[in-house]
């Protein structure tokens, strides 16, 4: 369920062998942070931002396919999603991003839903 969240989408403009880390990240409405770690294991794909001061230093994990373009000439990822529906995300959980399949539910069910 929600398998088309963990993926690139084609338009992104990123590869397998893309480092992300460190690229700024901007919501559809302003800036929110960097990308602290990211995944490219097909199907499972992700970035983790650490949002700095914007919310308390608190990390969210953003699955691949809100992910609308790449610019790496200004390093910079662009996602289609709102700084508020970012905010409102479950809470990224260290200890279940890489294995637990409910808590990828969650985020999907949260990111598909509209959020």
């Amino acid at each position: 369920m929600y398998a088309h969240l963990w993926s690139y989408v084609p338009t992104a403009g990123h590869t397998a062998d893309d480092d992300l880390t460190g690229y700024g990240v901007e919501a559809a409405d302003g800036h929110i942070g960097k990308v602290d770690k990211y995944s490219t294991e097909v199907g499972s794909q992700y970035i983790v931002v650490d949002t700095g001061v914007w919310i308390f230093g608190k990390e969210v994990m953003l699955p691949a396919g809100t992910v609308t373009s790449v610019d790496h000439e200004s390093r910079t990822v662009h996602v289609a999603r709102t700084k508020d529906e970012i905010k409102a995300s479950p809470e990224f959980d260290k200890d279940r991003h890489l294995g637990d399949p409910a808590y990828r539910d969650q985020l999907g069910g949260y990111y598909s839903s509209g959020h």
